[in-house]
């Protein structure tokens, strides 16, 4: 099973700042294969614990190359919650990689763990006869504090429903639990990676070198 490694990190990172130079990425440096796959962005500022900035990515297997390649992007740049990530804000940011493995058929809305599992809940909105569905991390309950139903509350929010939530609605739910590798890079580890490998930071247009 391939896991979500450094190299991964560093390629969404060189991809990003190929974008804002108008320029290619450097090749990947990790193995080919075809995983679902997030690419999430954080942003931290004087020493504030980091807060997300954008993430997006894929529930069905993608070839793990042009799949960092394309969320980096769109996670940046067009999670519609966020304003795109602009070049100078790159300092700031680390960014998260997340291969999902592990996809399971929950026997009912409380069959998951919380910190081992991420979910796809997909449910009937009462209101409209809407079909909705949404998913969170395996990091994202944990992170927040939230109990089971919580979790599962929140994800119907986020699914776009806005009515009542009922123990009822709840047991209507379809739960699909999975697992998920992660690393995590700051943009200062990046450029020390950078330097390591390549023998120089990179560039950015539009930013100082001091500023990174």
């Amino acid at each position: 099973m391939v896991a979500a490694n450094r190299e991964m990190a560093v390629y969404c990172f060189d991809t990003l700042v190929a974008h804002y130079n108008s320029d290619d990425a450097p090749p990947a440096a990790f193995d080919e294969g075809q995983h679902p796959l997030f690419v999430t962005w954080k942003k931290a500022v004087n020493g504030s614990e980091p807060r997300l900035r954008g993430c997006i990515g894929t529930l069905e297997a993608r070839y793990l190359v042009n799949g960092f390649r394309d969320y980096a992007l769109t996670s940046a740049l067009r999670d519609r919650r966020f304003p795109p990530i602009q070049a100078k804000e790159l300092p700031t940011l680390e960014c998260t990689v997340s291969i999902l493995t592990n996809y399971e058929t929950a026997n009912n809305y409380l069959d998951w763990e919380v910190g081992t599992h991420g979910l796809i809940i997909e449910f009937t909105d009462p209101n409209n006869n809407v079909r909705r569905s949404a998913t969170y991390l395996p990091e994202v309950a944990a992170h927040e504090g939230w109990t089971k139903e919580e979790a599962i509350d929140s994800l119907m929010r986020k699914a776009g429903y806005s009515g009542h939530i009922t123990e009822s609605l709840r047991k209507s739910i379809q739960v699909t639990r999975y697992q998920s590798t992660l690393f995590t890079l700051t943009y200062s580890d990046y450029v020390s990676y950078v330097r390591a490998t390549r023998g120089e930071a990179p560039a950015i247009n539009g930013v100082k070198p001091g500023n990174y």
